[in-house]
């Protein structure tokens, strides 16, 4: 036990000690070191040429600078908690100072509702709203509008026009003088709350008049899958002076069936935008043009937005041809022009999302969290429907001025290349043709069962498929087979053969993943790519992908 003591007694006894050589030290830097730093200074300093003079002094200036701000910081720190000690009013002065500032905040809001209840009261009418401002500061009682102005809440008839209750306000233009209309407030009771019955969609409401007494024109629903085809490319040539070849034609008919959204690539001039012009003229149903614009951000770019100042929508062009389409029954076509200018990833990605739904009930967008009486026919609950009969179809260059256009997009979209103009010719005027979608998606599911991939097909595609995987691990996703399932078929039934539907979803979907690869060091696999799918389909067969691979690879 006397061990452990004597332990104890040493360590202790050095733990102490060390502390207050800490002390020590310090005391002496700070205080009585000064001697010794000033005497090892002079037995130098004299002895140095002038240049290291200044740079002695200039460092002894430093290391008198030091001690000195410690000191100083030191003593401010303790003066101010020995005033903030005897500082023995206990706040009551900045009490009393908020307490006055409240008091003026308050009058200043009872002189505003006062004047605002004259500018009120100024707008006429029999019922004078009498002041509400001073009350409202002291009461705990929210008022609403019915039990200010005396009158119960409004009641409304089945059409929302005011049965009783409520109180009109008239709006009036006061640069012409003119009498807009009349703006009913009523009382929510549900969310004592108010509200403006008002027309919140004035674009959409008027679509609902145009449609009032809307007569269906007569469709051609005896026309067959070739015949629409290529009576187009005859309509187009002889009415609108635009001219396509029969391939173009099937690919964009055949895109129709396989997706949503078509997306017309190539340079300036070969058509992309007059394409689904001239093909929406074709079925009567003029296409809505909606110019993409380098600042879209969001869906308030495409759908609009609800200002909530005026109560009203801010409506597109985009959202009207998406409102029309709900009421006709023929094909609708929406053309984003030079949709890349901005991320279409950003601004279109609600509506990827809600055509990937596999069911169409699911296809719904919300506008607004609540609907009103005067909303729009088909705006229910704040939601719209987006009709199966309509397709958006984009237009693309590929320069220094646009985005890159993602996977994500590429894979839920058909792409088209036009890259050369068809040549002119001669045929007699060819007349429209009124298709209704339902007979439209008859052919489309007509052409599938008539015109069904074989198996030998499929083998080759598979066995392309385990290739792709093994050498350069992509493969063919199941929103390409799917397509693949939808788009041959169509396309063999405009006039095309199989493996040529196949060559053109290959290149396009499939290969087009290269570019996100680095081609450089796969370049030698490339090669033995294109000698395999010559090996495996023929090689007078599948000449899109053969002549992608060769493209990519000479480019890198």
């Amino acid at each position: 036990m006397s061990e452990f003591l004597k332990l104890a007694y040493e360590l202790i006894a050095k733990i102490i000690y060390n502390i207050a050589q800490c002390f020590v030290a310090l005391f002496r830097l700070l205080f009585t070191g000064w001697a010794e730093y000033a005497s090892i200074f002079g037995s130098y300093f004299w002895t140095l040429s002038a240049p290291a003079k200044v740079l002695a002094l200039l460092l002894a200036l430093i290391l008198i600078a030091i001690p000195v701000l410690i000191v100083v910081l030191l003593v401010r720190h303790f003066y101010l908690n020995l005033r903030l000690k005897a500082d023995h009013e206990d706040n009551s002065t900045l009490y009393r100072e908020i307490g006055r500032l409240n008091k003026q905040v308050l009058e200043l809001i009872d002189e505003k509702n006062k004047l605002l209840a004259i500018k009120v009261n100024a707008m006429g009418g029999t019922e004078r709203i009498p002041y509400m401002g001073a009350s409202a500061l002291t009461d705990d009682k929210l008022h609403t509008v019915g039990n200010v102005i005396g009158g119960a809440a409004p009641e409304y008839g089945p059409n929302g026009e005011v049965v009783s209750g409520g109180a009109d306000v008239n709006v009036e233009n006061v640069g012409e003088g003119k009498r807009l209309g009349t703006i009913t407030v009523e009382k929510d009771m549900s969310e004592d709350t108010t509200q403006i019955k008002a027309i919140r969609f004035p674009k959409l409401s008027l679509v609902d008049q145009k449609y009032i007494d809307y007569v269906k024109p007569v469709y051609d629903d005896q026309v067959t899958l070739q015949q629409f085809a290529e009576g187009f490319r005859l309509y187009a040539a002889s009415q609108m002076k635009l001219y396509y070849t029969p391939e173009v034609v099937r690919r964009f008919v055949a895109g129709m069936a396989a997706s949503k959204l078509l997306i017309l690539e190539g340079i300036s001039g070969t058509g992309k935008t007059s394409l689904p012009y001239s093909f929406s003229r074709y079925m009567g149903n003029p296409s809505t043009i909606v110019s993409v614009q380098p600042s879209y951000r969001d869906r308030t770019e495409l759908l609009g937005y609800f200002n909530e100042f005026s109560k009203r929508f801010n409506e597109t062009e985009f959202l009207r041809a998406l409102y029309e389409a709900t009421y006709r029954d023929d094909p609708s076509l929406i053309v984003l022009d030079e949709m890349n200018l901005a991320r279409i990833e950003y601004y279109f990605a609600e509506m990827l999302s809600v055509l990937e739904m596999p069911s169409h009930d699911e296809w719904v967008i919300d506008l607004v969290p609540t609907g009103w009486p005067k909303d729009p026919a088909h705006v229910v609950d704040g939601k719209i429907m987006v009709s199966e009969s309509i397709w958006f179809v984009g237009t693309a260059n590929n320069d220094d001025s646009t985005f890159t256009i993602t996977d994500k997009v590429y894979d839920r979209a058909i792409p088209i290349e036009l890259n050369d103009r068809a040549n002119a010719f001669e045929c007699e005027p060819y007349p429209a043709c009124n298709i209704s979608y339902m007979h439209l998606q008859a052919l489309f599911e007509q052409a599938k069962r008539d015109y069904p991939i074989s198996d030998a097909t499929m083998e080759k595609m598979n066995r392309l498929d385990l290739y792709l995987q093994t050498r350069f691990k992509l493969a063919f996703g199941n929103r390409i087979i799917k397509q693949m399932y939808d788009f041959i078929p169509v396309y063999v039934a405009c006039g095309g053969t199989e493996i040529d539907g196949l060559d053109y979803i290959v290149a396009r979907k499939v290969l087009k993943k290269f570019e996100s690869l680095n081609v450089s060091f796969v370049r030698d696999e490339i090669k033995e790519l294109i000698e395999y799918v010559d090996k495996t389909f023929g090689k007078t067969k599948m000449e899109d992908s053969r002549a992608y691979l060769s493209r990519i690879q000479n480019f890198y």
